[in-house]
């Protein structure tokens, strides 16, 4: 028996694989922004008005939080410059981990795992946002931005994840003549 739409296999890999991207993508900026984080802030602080010698204190809301961080990493870098290495191997942490998710990019049935780890550490990372937040006073609002990428994160690896499933379905009822051979192992068939 053979699906209704023979081409519905290879529009829905196409989607998938733009999610799948696009999650990937998400990680790489993640973590190539981790790297220049003191310069992220000064322009930060530049487009919101605050001068490179202004004191924290004299700020209230975000401009404070900014100028605060700011001071943070200046003083740092200055005192203890072998505290961003702690940063480096955060933003390189994000690099290694967008690599295992071009496994299902590629092979989407054989990898389905990688998925659900995804899925898990993006159902807990608001764990991490709400219990070690406070201890390192980090203000509720930017735990919450925390937390977003989490569930911003679950959007495109759920949706990979259903058409996944529904491509292993799919392939099991019959494949589609006109498919390639490399699209046929992307979905799990023989």
């Amino acid at each position: 028996m053979q699906s209704t739409d023979p081409n519905l296999q290879k529009r829905l890999l196409g989607r998938y694989r733009v999610a799948m991207l696009l999650f990937i993508a998400g990680l790489v900026v993640s973590g190539l922004t981790a790297f220049p984080l003191l310069y992220e802030l000064r322009l930060i602080a530049a487009l919101l008005g605050i001068p490179p010698d202004a004191a924290y204190l004299d700020y209230t809301g975000f401009p404070y939080w900014i100028a605060y961080v700011r001071e943070g990493l200046e003083t740092t870098r200055r005192d203890y410059p072998f505290l961003a290495y702690g940063t480096d191997w955060l933003a390189f942490g994000h690099l290694v981990i967008a690599l295992f998710f071009f496994g299902p990019l590629f092979q989407p049935a054989q990898h389905t795992w990688i998925l659900v780890c995804g899925i898990i550490a993006c159902l807990t990372l608001p764990l991490v946002a709400l219990i070690c937040g406070p201890i390192r006073e980090i203000p509720l609002g930017w735990r919450l931005i925390d937390c977003s990428f989490g569930a911003l994160g679950l959007i495109p690896l759920v949706y990979c994840l259903l058409v996944n499933q529904k491509l292993k379905r799919l392939s099991t009822i019959a494949p589609h003549p006109d498919s390639s051979p490399s699209d046929l192992s992307a979905n799990g068939s023989p």
